[in-house]
């Protein structure tokens, strides 16, 4: 048998979760490209009102995305556990258990999110000049959810059993499908916000159609079979068990951020296109410490199910290193070069001007981004996915209000804003990473004296 899964629970520890996470984070450079050229086209050819179209509707897709992610996330913890104690009975039914609810829940959601389109702009305050192009771009966009839905669990089912290049691979695919598209769309068929949703939604079912050709193909313990579609009730409690709270935290978080977009869209459209251009780019930024924590609950669930619990932690300190390692430069360099970065974006003066001060207001921040996800994952990791869901909802959600709230009161400023991003992630980190020692590293080693 021709075997593409591969073992974390032997080797050396940094160079696996480095080999492992550089393909993750590839993969998701891409496929952030999906939403960052969407934004940077229609803010070229299309101009400003369409930018921030496209922009302020970021959190509202985002919130059905992380939904799905969060759901993968579980899941793969389940997968990884599975394959680390070579229980591939188990495996296999708890794939196409996850499979199976995927299908379902994302023709549910892209019917709700469809119907609550307009509801969802009105809470956010959208202005009256942005209104119908959000509007248009979120119905479009909302159909393609399910091609959402069941790309997370199968790129979750590879990355559970080591396989993280090939993940990469189709996003690449589907991201150069959708810059192309995008050109097409807008550029030659003059289709303006409405276009680049199309070219998003075409280039998910591309990248779906190369993943699941080489799950149903697959010569090794998780190739998938339509016969055996199917939800195994004990399989599908620990999903959720495990995937709900990251699914939930994920998308309250994204609604949180509706309400701090209800800030900036007070300020107008050219705020709106600024501060929309400044958290693609800050998304960019986060995308390192994201790709190396999730390659550090992979490692973690999978030594986990090996009892190699010691390894385990000697992971999660070498992806702590690792990740403060290579985010801090990248901020550093953004502070540099946040203007000439923005103008990717928007040529307009004064959008330009407020996604620069977005920028540099929060480069030197992203380390806390880095302590965040890395104790999320090693705690998702160990299975304390529902503590690590309100931890950080008290730091991403509750502080951050509290903050926007207070701060917005003293002084109404833009800059008040910039700062509420930081503000969340470094009371989340140090909420997980309390909870962490005294929940999980301290219990271990009181065991084990």
């Amino acid at each position: 048998m021709k075997k593409s899964s591969v073992s974390l629970t032997e080797g050396p520890i940094a160079r696996l979760i480095l080999s492992f996470a550089l393909p993750i984070l590839a993969g998701q450079v891409f496929q952030n490209l999906y939403h960052s050229v969407d934004a940077i086209v229609v803010g070229k050819l299309v101009g400003t009102t369409a930018l921030a179209a496209v922009t302020s509707s970021t959190d509202s897709t985002n919130m059905l995305i992380g939904f799905f992610s969060g759901l993968s996330v579980g899941a793969g913890v389940l997968f990884a556990r599975y394959f680390g104690a070579a229980d591939y009975g188990k495996l296999r039914d708890s794939i196409h258990t996850a499979l199976a609810f995927a299908v379902l829940l994302g023709v549910l959601m892209a019917s709700l999110g469809i119907a609550l389109t307009n509801p969802i702009l009105r809470l956010v305050a959208c202005p009256d000049d942005v209104f119908p192009e959000a509007a248009g771009y979120l119905r479009i966009y909302f159909v393609g959810i399910l091609f959402t839905s069941i790309y997370n669990v199968g790129s979750g089912i590879l990355r559970a059993v080591g396989d993280s290049k090939d993940p990469f691979l189709y996003i690449v695919v589907a991201s150069l499908t959708n810059i192309v598209l995008d050109v097409v769309f807008v550029a030659w068929l003059r289709l303006g916000v409405n276009g680049v949703a199309y070219a998003t939604i075409i280039a998910q079912l591309c990248s779906n159609v190369l993943l699941y050709r080489r799950l149903f193909r697959a010569d090794d313990v998780y190739r998938i079979a339509i016969r055996d579609l199917r939800i195994h009730k004990e399989h599908l409690k620990e999903i959720i068990r495990l995937g709900l709270p990251t699914a939930l935290q994920t998308s309250l978080i994204s609604v949180s951020n509706l309400f701090v977009q209800r800030y900036v869209n007070e300020f107008g459209s050219s705020v709106m296109a600024g501060v929309g251009a400044a958290k693609k780019i800050d998304k960019f930024i986060g995308l390192i410490p994201q790709s190396i924590a999730l390659a550090s609950m992979t490692f973690v669930s999978q030594n986990l199910g090996a009892k190699k619990p010691e390894r385990a932690f000697r992971g999660i300190r070498t992806a702590l290193g690792l990740s403060i390692l290579f985010v801090v430069g990248p901020g550093i360099l953004l502070y540099v070069f946040a203007r000439p970065v923005s103008t990717i974006f928007t040529d307009d003066p004064a959008a330009l001007g407020y996604a620069v001060g977005m920028l540099r207001a929060m480069a030197f921040f992203f380390f806390f981004q880095a302590l965040n996800q890395n104790f999320m994952s090693a705690s998702r990791g160990f299975g304390h996915s529902r503590a690590v869901m309100w931890l950080s909802m008290g730091g991403m959600i509750v502080m951050r209000q509290i903050y926007l709230a207070v701060s917005m009161h003293i002084s109404h400023t833009v800059t008040n804003i910039y700062l509420a991003f930081p503000v969340g992630w470094a009371f989340s980190a140090v909420f997980v990473i309390v909870y962490f020692y005294f929940a999980i590293y301290r219990p271990y080693r009181q065991k084990t004296l």
